[in-house]
């Protein structure tokens, strides 16, 4: 009888494991196969073009292929560099058309270049939000205020306005003269009793950007922040490593090498982090005066909010500040440190527009140090700055994705789907911006942004709607002074040794570096 039971028990006990297994198999049959044929189905009955639906991989495999085959060596000066950056979009896109879709493992992901549905999506935040998904490791690198939503974002947002108003922009202008000043001595160290010297910039370009977020963002100088920039730089190429591969749930508990590293990278970093603040909260508790720098704006700005309310819940945490903070430590030297090394690398090969930058330099400033008042002035040089932020835009491309069934213009797109708002492509559309589209004219500048665009959002460097780069205005005064800075020390064009070879590790950079010959004036 009990040899009986126990036979029934067993026999359950299977039929159970049995059903689960059903189960997860129908699950994961509908994750990887059923769900994406049909979210394919939709996407073509709406009139959109893509590529068809490969198992589980999608067009990732493909995707890396390309990319890795284009970086493999630089390009001409003249050539099209849309094709080396954006490899594999430009080819689907040159297939498909401008909106068309492709595949992230199961999710397709809908490219968006059209100047009207960018609109919409920057308009409509909270539908169109930043995206998740994929490997959660990719996530160490920096969270804070472009990685949040909804009401934690317009919370996070209300505490660091203040920082980034111009009234306290101004009082970083002479952080962002002693950081370029120091470049510049060491330039003409290198250029002692030498008329002319070859030089890559890029490493100089970024050591200082690097020690102006250090100086205005933590009042200290880059050797003491040099290991933080360091390890988010190292992070930032496993990040890109890692979002081009297909994320398996549970995966980032591994031991692998890389997982290791990201975890091992991120610890240090917030431990790093953590010191400033800490040491900044003991001297804000021992009443000394609160430094007028990112940090003492940020925590006196916090501390403020959770006083008008009585509660801690309106404020951020140690953790939110840390992430704010390795924010501005990557965010604030990639962006500026990007824009003025591609600039440096147009004006060296267009010195016309070298010396009508360095002319209307001479005409502002004279003998007298660069100040706010004179770098707002600049028209020249803020025509340049468009220009190449038009050319080589630090990010190339903007990623989004819905969690409801959701109408964009005139498609309705199921739940899940992701989309691309392409910056690179929109900015090299010659419907919108003319045939000379590929060349350096930045009169084209002349009457501003929304002349040239015809008031469409299709010059989009910073982002746009409510969820604008906050940063833009402190990254273009910092360029500017750089510029200037440089402008009257020194003239440059580029060395014969110069490869030309734009790609991405997180934002657009020189990967063989940017070689000028640098001449005293």
């Amino acid at each position: 009888m009990l040899g009986g039971c126990s036979g029934v028990g067993m026999a359950v006990a299977m039929a159970a494991s049995v059903v689960v297994v059903v189960v997860y198999a129908w699950r994961f049959l509908d994750l990887v196969w059923l769900k994406p044929k049909k979210m394919e189905k939709c996407l073509r009955d709406q009139g959109l073009e893509g590529t068809s639906y490969k198992f589980l991989y999608g067009d990732v495999k493909e995707m890396v292929k390309m990319i890795t085959e284009a970086y493999r060596k630089p390009i001409n000066l003249h050539d099209d560099i849309v094709p080396r950056v954006q490899s594999f979009v430009h080819s689907v896109v040159t297939t498909h058309g401008k909106n068309c879709f492709t595949w992230m493992g199961p999710r397709p992901i809908l490219h968006i270049t059209d100047p009207t549905m960018i609109k919409e999506i920057f308009a409509n935040y909270e539908d169109f939000q930043k995206q998740r998904g994929g490997n959660p490791l990719t996530r160490l690198l920096a969270k804070g205020l472009v990685d949040v939503e909804g009401d934690v974002w317009a919370k996070h947002r209300k505490i660091i306005n203040p920082a980034f108003h111009v009234e306290k922009l101004k009082h970083m202008v002479p952080a962002f003269y002693v950081s370029c000043d120091e470049m510049m001595n060491k330039w003409e160290e290198t250029l002692k009793e030498k008329s002319s010297c070859e030089l890559d910039v890029w490493p100089h370009l970024q050591t200082m950007a690097s020690d102006v977020i250090s100086r205005t963002a933590f009042s200290s100088s880059y050797v003491e922040g040099r290991k933080i920039f360091e390890l988010q730089r190292e992070q930032a190429e496993l990040v890109i490593t890692a979002s081009r591969s297909i994320y398996i749930p549970g995966s980032r508990f591994l031991p692998t090498k890389r997982n290791k590293r990201m975890k091992a990278i991120a610890q240090e970093v917030k431990g790093l982090v953590k010191g400033i603040i800490d040491k900044r909260v003991v001297e804000m508790k021992e009443g000394k005066d609160s430094k007028e720098d990112l940090l003492g704006i940020l925590l006196d700005s916090n501390y403020k909010e959770i006083k008008q309310h009585g509660s801690n819940k309106f404020g951020l945490s140690i953790d939110d500040v840390i992430e704010e903070c390795k924010l501005f430590y990557f965010a604030g030297q990639e962006t500026t440190a990007n824009l003025l090394v591609w600039t440096m690398i147009l004006l060296g090969q267009h010195k016309n527009w070298q010396d009508r930058a360095r002319d209307e330099v001479s005409k502002i400033f004279g003998d007298r140090k660069p100040d706010f008042e004179g770098l707002s002035q600049l028209k020249v040089i803020n025509m340049i700055f468009l220009e190449v932020l038009r050319l080589y835009p630090p990010v190339v491309g903007m990623p989004r994705m819905i969690h409801k069934e959701t109408k964009l213009a005139n498609i309705t797109l199921p739940s899940g789907t992701l989309l691309q708002l392409h910056t690179m492509l929109s900015h090299y559309d010659p419907i919108i911006w003319g045939d000379d589209v590929k060349e350096f004219k930045p009169e084209r500048f002349s009457q501003g942004v929304s002349k040239v665009t015809k008031g469409q959002t299709a010059f989009i460097p910073f982002g746009g709607g409510p969820r604008v780069c906050i940063g833009q205005n402190f990254a273009m005064l910092e360029a500017k002074m750089s510029l200037v800075m440089i402008l009257l020390r020194f003239s440059f064009e580029l060395s014969p040794s110069y490869s030309h070879a734009p790609y991405t590790i997180i934002t657009l950079q020189p990967q063989f570096g940017a070689h000028l010959i640098l001449h005293k004036l």
